[in-house]
Protein backbone atom coordinates (compact mmCIF):
# COMPACT_ATOMS: atom_id res chain seq x y z
CA UNK A 1 0.00 0.00 0.00
CA UNK A 2 1.19 3.51 -0.86
CA UNK A 3 0.07 6.35 1.44
CA UNK A 4 1.15 9.90 0.66
CA UNK A 5 1.70 12.51 3.34
CA UNK A 6 -1.14 14.49 1.73
CA UNK A 7 -3.55 13.81 -1.14
CA UNK A 8 -4.86 17.09 -2.54
CA UNK A 9 -6.77 15.36 -5.35
CA UNK A 10 -9.12 13.83 -2.79
CA UNK A 11 -9.72 17.26 -1.29
CA UNK A 12 -10.43 19.00 -4.58
CA UNK A 13 -12.80 16.51 -6.23
CA UNK A 14 -15.91 17.25 -4.08
CA UNK A 15 -15.54 21.03 -4.46
CA UNK A 16 -14.21 21.16 -8.02
CA UNK A 17 -17.37 22.70 -9.50
CA UNK A 18 -17.35 25.54 -6.96
CA UNK A 19 -13.70 26.25 -7.64
CA UNK A 20 -14.13 26.13 -11.41
CA UNK A 21 -17.02 28.62 -11.24
CA UNK A 22 -15.02 30.96 -9.00
CA UNK A 23 -12.01 30.90 -11.33
CA UNK A 24 -14.25 31.39 -14.38
CA UNK A 25 -15.67 34.55 -12.81
CA UNK A 26 -12.15 35.97 -12.41
CA UNK A 27 -11.28 35.12 -16.01
CA UNK A 28 -14.50 36.67 -17.28
CA UNK A 29 -13.87 39.84 -15.26
CA UNK A 30 -10.13 39.89 -16.11
CA UNK A 31 -9.41 41.37 -12.69
CA UNK A 32 -6.41 39.22 -11.88
CA UNK A 33 -4.52 41.23 -9.23
CA UNK A 34 -6.18 42.68 -6.12
CA UNK A 35 -9.57 42.23 -7.74
CA UNK A 36 -12.97 42.08 -6.09
CA UNK A 37 -12.32 38.44 -5.18
CA UNK A 38 -9.39 39.50 -3.00
CA UNK A 39 -11.49 42.00 -1.04
CA UNK A 40 -14.22 39.37 -0.61
CA UNK A 41 -11.76 36.80 0.71
CA UNK A 42 -10.21 39.34 3.05
CA UNK A 43 -13.65 40.13 4.50
CA UNK A 44 -14.43 36.45 4.97
CA UNK A 45 -11.04 35.96 6.64
CA UNK A 46 -11.91 38.78 9.06
CA UNK A 47 -15.23 37.13 9.86
CA UNK A 48 -13.60 33.73 10.31
CA UNK A 49 -10.64 34.82 12.41
CA UNK A 50 -12.17 37.59 14.51
CA UNK A 51 -9.36 39.95 13.54
CA UNK A 52 -10.34 43.49 12.58
CA UNK A 53 -8.28 43.55 9.40
CA UNK A 54 -6.99 41.02 6.85
CA UNK A 55 -4.53 41.86 4.08
CA UNK A 56 -3.99 39.38 1.27
CA UNK A 57 -0.37 39.03 0.16
CA UNK A 58 1.79 37.00 -2.18
CA UNK A 59 2.93 34.25 0.21
CA UNK A 60 3.68 33.47 3.84
CA UNK A 61 7.32 34.52 3.68
CA UNK A 62 6.42 37.93 2.33
CA UNK A 63 3.70 38.17 4.98
CA UNK A 64 6.34 37.97 7.71
CA UNK A 65 8.63 40.46 5.99
CA UNK A 66 5.80 42.94 5.44
CA UNK A 67 4.74 42.68 9.08
CA UNK A 68 8.25 43.49 10.23
CA UNK A 69 8.57 46.43 7.84
CA UNK A 70 5.20 47.84 8.87
CA UNK A 71 6.21 47.53 12.53
CA UNK A 72 9.32 49.61 11.90
CA UNK A 73 11.97 46.89 12.04
CA UNK A 74 15.10 48.27 10.42
CA UNK A 75 18.50 47.23 9.10
CA UNK A 76 20.48 45.48 11.84
CA UNK A 77 17.61 45.11 14.31
CA UNK A 78 17.48 41.76 16.09
CA UNK A 79 14.39 39.58 15.69
CA UNK A 80 14.06 36.49 17.86
CA UNK A 81 12.62 33.33 16.30
CA UNK A 82 12.92 29.63 17.06
CA UNK A 83 15.70 27.73 15.36
CA UNK A 84 13.35 24.76 14.87
CA UNK A 85 11.06 25.99 12.11
CA UNK A 86 10.94 26.30 8.34
CA UNK A 87 13.54 28.54 6.67
CA UNK A 88 10.96 31.20 5.79
CA UNK A 89 10.63 32.45 9.36
CA UNK A 90 14.24 33.56 9.61
CA UNK A 91 14.65 34.07 5.88
CA UNK A 92 12.00 36.79 5.97
CA UNK A 93 13.88 38.53 8.78
CA UNK A 94 17.16 38.43 6.86
CA UNK A 95 15.49 39.56 3.64
CA UNK A 96 14.79 43.02 5.07
CA UNK A 97 18.29 43.39 6.51
CA UNK A 98 17.36 42.54 10.09
CA UNK A 99 19.23 39.87 12.06
CA UNK A 100 17.62 36.53 12.97
CA UNK A 101 18.37 35.75 16.62
CA UNK A 102 17.67 32.10 17.29
CA UNK A 103 16.07 30.60 20.39
CA UNK A 104 15.66 27.00 21.48
CA UNK A 105 12.33 25.17 21.69
CA UNK A 106 10.23 23.62 24.41
CA UNK A 107 10.85 19.87 24.54
CA UNK A 108 7.16 18.92 24.70
CA UNK A 109 5.44 21.34 22.32
CA UNK A 110 8.35 22.05 19.92
CA UNK A 111 7.34 25.72 20.07
CA UNK A 112 9.64 28.53 21.16
CA UNK A 113 11.15 28.20 24.64
CA UNK A 114 10.39 31.25 26.78
CA UNK A 115 13.33 30.43 29.05
CA UNK A 116 15.64 30.50 26.04
CA UNK A 117 14.12 33.80 24.87
CA UNK A 118 14.60 35.41 28.26
CA UNK A 119 18.26 34.41 28.34
CA UNK A 120 18.76 36.05 24.95
CA UNK A 121 16.97 39.22 26.02
CA UNK A 122 19.07 39.48 29.16
CA UNK A 123 22.20 39.57 26.97
CA UNK A 124 21.03 41.49 23.90
CA UNK A 125 18.02 43.49 25.04
CA UNK A 126 19.10 46.74 23.39
CA UNK A 127 19.42 45.07 19.99
CA UNK A 128 16.23 42.98 19.96
CA UNK A 129 13.20 44.75 18.53
CA UNK A 130 10.76 41.94 17.75
CA UNK A 131 9.90 38.30 18.37
CA UNK A 132 8.29 35.77 16.04
CA UNK A 133 6.62 32.89 17.90
CA UNK A 134 5.93 30.08 15.44
CA UNK A 135 2.75 28.05 15.95
CA UNK A 136 4.48 24.86 14.85
CA UNK A 137 2.70 21.82 13.42
CA UNK A 138 -0.74 23.35 14.06
CA UNK A 139 -0.81 24.35 17.72
CA UNK A 140 -0.19 27.73 19.32
CA UNK A 141 2.91 28.83 21.19
CA UNK A 142 2.49 30.15 24.75
CA UNK A 143 1.27 33.59 23.73
CA UNK A 144 0.65 34.82 27.28
CA UNK A 145 4.29 34.22 28.02
CA UNK A 146 5.40 35.77 24.74
CA UNK A 147 3.31 38.90 25.32
CA UNK A 148 4.59 39.23 28.88
CA UNK A 149 8.18 39.27 27.61
CA UNK A 150 7.20 41.62 24.79
CA UNK A 151 5.78 44.13 27.25
CA UNK A 152 8.80 43.84 29.52
CA UNK A 153 11.33 44.40 26.74
CA UNK A 154 9.19 46.57 24.41
CA UNK A 155 9.15 44.07 21.55
CA UNK A 156 6.88 43.83 18.53
CA UNK A 157 5.18 40.44 18.12
CA UNK A 158 4.59 38.76 14.75
CA UNK A 159 2.84 35.39 14.97
CA UNK A 160 4.06 32.93 12.35
CA UNK A 161 0.72 31.22 11.74
CA UNK A 162 1.76 29.43 8.55
CA UNK A 163 0.86 26.01 9.99
CA UNK A 164 -1.94 26.95 12.36
CA UNK A 165 -4.65 28.95 10.57
CA UNK A 166 -7.81 27.85 12.40
CA UNK A 167 -6.15 26.82 15.67
CA UNK A 168 -7.23 28.66 18.81
CA UNK A 169 -5.38 30.06 21.79
CA UNK A 170 -7.67 30.44 24.82
CA UNK A 171 -10.64 30.92 22.50
CA UNK A 172 -8.93 33.34 20.10
CA UNK A 173 -7.79 32.39 16.63
CA UNK A 174 -4.07 32.02 16.04
CA UNK A 175 -2.65 35.08 14.33
CA UNK A 176 -4.94 37.57 16.10
CA UNK A 177 -3.08 37.88 19.41
CA UNK A 178 0.19 39.68 18.68
CA UNK A 179 0.69 42.88 16.70
CA UNK A 180 -0.03 40.87 13.57
CA UNK A 181 -0.19 37.31 12.29
CA UNK A 182 1.45 36.03 9.09
CA UNK A 183 -0.26 33.15 7.30
CA UNK A 184 0.85 30.92 4.44
CA UNK A 185 -1.56 29.33 1.98
CA UNK A 186 1.04 27.16 0.27
CA UNK A 187 -0.90 24.30 -1.38
CA UNK A 188 0.07 21.76 1.29
CA UNK A 189 -1.30 23.81 4.19
CA UNK A 190 -4.61 22.94 5.88
CA UNK A 191 -6.05 25.82 3.85
CA UNK A 192 -4.05 25.81 0.65
CA UNK A 193 -4.17 27.84 -2.56
CA UNK A 194 -3.41 26.60 -6.07
CA UNK A 195 0.02 28.21 -5.84
CA UNK A 196 1.67 30.69 -3.50
CA UNK A 197 -0.53 32.98 -1.41
CA UNK A 198 -0.54 34.54 2.05
CA UNK A 199 -2.45 36.71 4.48
CA UNK A 200 -1.77 39.10 7.33
CA UNK A 201 -4.16 39.56 10.26
CA UNK A 202 -4.09 42.53 12.63
CA UNK A 203 -6.35 44.44 14.98
CA UNK A 204 -4.53 47.75 14.49
CA UNK A 205 -5.90 50.13 11.86
CA UNK A 206 -2.68 52.13 11.29
CA UNK A 207 -0.78 48.87 10.80
CA UNK A 208 -3.37 47.58 8.33
CA UNK A 209 -3.14 50.83 6.36
CA UNK A 210 0.66 50.56 6.20
CA UNK A 211 0.45 46.94 5.08
CA UNK A 212 -2.01 47.72 2.29
CA UNK A 213 0.40 50.36 0.97
CA UNK A 214 3.56 48.29 1.39
CA UNK A 215 2.18 45.23 -0.43
CA UNK A 216 1.25 47.33 -3.47
CA UNK A 217 4.44 49.12 -4.55
CA UNK A 218 4.04 51.84 -1.92
CA UNK A 219 0.82 53.07 -3.55
CA UNK A 220 -2.02 54.67 -1.67
CA UNK A 221 -3.41 56.09 -4.89
CA UNK A 222 -2.32 54.59 -8.19
CA UNK A 223 0.95 56.03 -9.52
CA UNK A 224 1.51 58.04 -6.31
CA UNK A 225 4.16 56.16 -4.30
CA UNK A 226 4.41 57.47 -0.75
CA UNK A 227 6.87 54.88 0.59
CA UNK A 228 9.30 52.34 -0.83
CA UNK A 229 6.89 49.46 -1.17
CA UNK A 230 7.06 45.91 -2.49
CA UNK A 231 5.23 43.86 -5.09
CA UNK A 232 3.57 41.45 -2.65
CA UNK A 233 -0.04 41.49 -3.85
CA UNK A 234 -2.42 38.53 -3.70
CA UNK A 235 -3.58 37.22 -7.08
CA UNK A 236 -7.36 37.16 -7.45
CA UNK A 237 -7.47 33.57 -8.70
CA UNK A 238 -5.71 32.41 -5.53
CA UNK A 239 -8.08 34.50 -3.42
CA UNK A 240 -11.23 32.98 -4.90
CA UNK A 241 -9.87 29.44 -4.55
CA UNK A 242 -9.13 30.16 -0.89
CA UNK A 243 -12.56 31.71 -0.44
CA UNK A 244 -14.23 28.51 -1.61
CA UNK A 245 -12.02 26.36 0.58
CA UNK A 246 -12.39 28.55 3.69
CA UNK A 247 -15.98 27.34 4.13
CA UNK A 248 -14.67 23.81 4.59
CA UNK A 249 -11.64 24.52 6.76
CA UNK A 250 -13.12 23.83 10.19
CA UNK A 251 -14.61 20.55 8.96
CA UNK A 252 -11.29 19.50 7.48
CA UNK A 253 -9.49 20.41 10.70
CA UNK A 254 -11.95 18.36 12.76
CA UNK A 255 -11.28 15.35 10.55
CA UNK A 256 -7.53 15.84 11.03
CA UNK A 257 -8.14 15.90 14.78
CA UNK A 258 -10.08 12.64 14.50
CA UNK A 259 -7.22 10.98 12.62
CA UNK A 260 -4.77 12.27 15.25
CA UNK A 261 -6.93 10.96 18.08
CA UNK A 262 -7.03 7.54 16.42
CA UNK A 263 -3.25 7.53 16.12
CA UNK A 264 -2.92 8.64 19.74
CA UNK A 265 -5.11 5.85 21.04
CA UNK A 266 -3.36 3.16 19.00
CA UNK A 267 0.26 4.30 19.31
CA UNK A 268 0.69 5.77 22.77
CA UNK A 269 3.26 3.84 24.78
CA UNK A 270 6.74 3.92 26.30
CA UNK A 271 8.55 3.60 22.96
CA UNK A 272 6.86 6.52 21.20
CA UNK A 273 5.89 9.97 22.43
CA UNK A 274 2.61 11.19 20.94
CA UNK A 275 1.94 14.92 20.43
CA UNK A 276 1.58 16.94 23.62
CA UNK A 277 -1.18 19.57 23.49
CA UNK A 278 -1.21 22.15 26.33
CA UNK A 279 -4.56 23.23 27.71
CA UNK A 280 -4.25 26.74 26.30
CA UNK A 281 -4.34 25.71 22.63
CA UNK A 282 -6.18 23.56 20.16
CA UNK A 283 -4.21 21.54 17.62
CA UNK A 284 -5.24 21.33 13.96
CA UNK A 285 -2.48 18.84 13.05
CA UNK A 286 -0.90 20.36 9.99
CA UNK A 287 1.65 17.71 10.86
CA UNK A 288 1.21 14.70 13.13
CA UNK A 289 4.59 14.34 14.82
CA UNK A 290 5.84 11.43 16.92
CA UNK A 291 9.09 11.16 18.84
CA UNK A 292 11.41 8.26 19.51
CA UNK A 293 13.97 7.89 22.27
CA UNK A 294 16.62 7.16 19.65
CA UNK A 295 17.32 8.11 16.04
CA UNK A 296 14.46 8.60 13.61
CA UNK A 297 16.50 7.61 10.56
CA UNK A 298 15.97 3.87 10.55
CA UNK A 299 12.35 4.22 11.59
CA UNK A 300 11.52 6.50 8.68
CA UNK A 301 13.39 4.34 6.22
CA UNK A 302 11.31 1.39 7.38
CA UNK A 303 8.05 3.30 6.92
CA UNK A 304 9.08 4.49 3.47
CA UNK A 305 9.84 0.90 2.48
CA UNK A 306 6.30 0.04 3.56
CA UNK A 307 4.89 2.79 1.36
CA UNK A 308 4.20 5.27 4.15
CA UNK A 309 5.39 8.80 3.41
CA UNK A 310 7.08 9.67 6.69
CA UNK A 311 9.18 12.84 6.95
CA UNK A 312 11.08 15.06 9.40
CA UNK A 313 10.04 18.66 9.87
CA UNK A 314 12.86 19.77 10.22
CA UNK A 315 16.06 17.70 9.84
CA UNK A 316 18.50 20.63 10.23
CA UNK A 317 17.71 23.44 12.69
CA UNK A 318 18.21 26.90 11.25
CA UNK A 319 21.26 27.76 13.34
CA UNK A 320 23.09 24.90 11.59
CA UNK A 321 21.98 25.80 8.06
CA UNK A 322 24.78 26.93 5.75
CA UNK A 323 22.92 30.11 4.76
CA UNK A 324 22.94 31.32 8.38
CA UNK A 325 26.57 30.46 9.05
CA UNK A 326 27.38 34.19 9.13
CA UNK A 327 25.43 34.50 12.39
CA UNK A 328 28.11 32.51 14.22
CA UNK A 329 26.08 29.73 15.82
CA UNK A 330 27.48 26.24 16.31
CA UNK A 331 26.32 22.70 17.03
CA UNK A 332 25.23 22.34 20.64
CA UNK A 333 23.91 25.89 20.98
CA UNK A 334 20.28 24.75 21.01
CA UNK A 335 20.17 21.19 22.34
CA UNK A 336 16.40 20.73 22.36
CA UNK A 337 16.06 21.68 18.71
CA UNK A 338 18.97 19.45 17.73
CA UNK A 339 17.54 16.55 19.71
CA UNK A 340 14.10 16.95 18.14
CA UNK A 341 15.61 16.94 14.65
CA UNK A 342 17.18 13.55 15.39
CA UNK A 343 14.17 11.95 17.05
CA UNK A 344 10.89 13.13 15.53
CA UNK A 345 9.05 11.88 12.47
CA UNK A 346 5.62 12.42 10.94
CA UNK A 347 2.81 10.17 9.82
CA UNK A 348 0.49 10.98 6.93
CA UNK A 349 -2.52 13.01 8.06
CA UNK A 350 -5.27 14.58 5.97
CA UNK A 351 -9.07 14.67 6.20
CA UNK A 352 -9.82 12.14 3.48
CA UNK A 353 -7.77 9.26 4.89
CA UNK A 354 -9.58 5.92 4.85
CA UNK A 355 -9.85 3.57 7.80
CA UNK A 356 -7.84 1.02 5.84
CA UNK A 357 -4.99 3.52 5.43
CA UNK A 358 -5.02 4.46 9.11
CA UNK A 359 -5.08 0.82 10.20
CA UNK A 360 -2.20 -0.02 7.90
CA UNK A 361 -0.06 2.84 9.22
CA UNK A 362 -0.73 1.86 12.83
CA UNK A 363 0.07 -1.77 12.06
CA UNK A 364 3.42 -0.90 10.47
CA UNK A 365 4.45 1.49 13.25
CA UNK A 366 3.57 -1.08 15.91
CA UNK A 367 5.46 -3.80 14.07
CA UNK A 368 8.58 -1.66 13.88
CA UNK A 369 8.34 -0.76 17.58
CA UNK A 370 7.91 -4.39 18.54
CA UNK A 371 10.90 -5.52 16.50
CA UNK A 372 13.21 -2.67 17.49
Amino acid sequence: MKIAALDLKKQIVPIRREIDEAIKEVIDNTSFVLGQGVARFEQHAVEYSGAKYAIGVSNGTDAIALCLLALGIKLGDGVICPTFTYYATAGAVASIGAEPVFADIDRDTYNISLASVEKILAKKKSKIKAIIPVHLYGQCADMDGVLKLARKYKLKVVEDTAQAFGAEYRGRKAGTIGDCGAISFYPGKNLGAFGDAGLILTNKKPLAEKLNILRNQGNKDKYYHIVLGRNNRLDTIQAVVLDVKLKYLDGWNRKRQEVAQYYNEKLEGPAIKIPFVPGYTTHIYHQYTLRLAGSNKGFMEYLQEKGIDSRVFYPVPLHLQKCFKYLGYKRGDFPEAESAARQIFTLPIYPEMTQEEKDYIVEQVRERVTNS
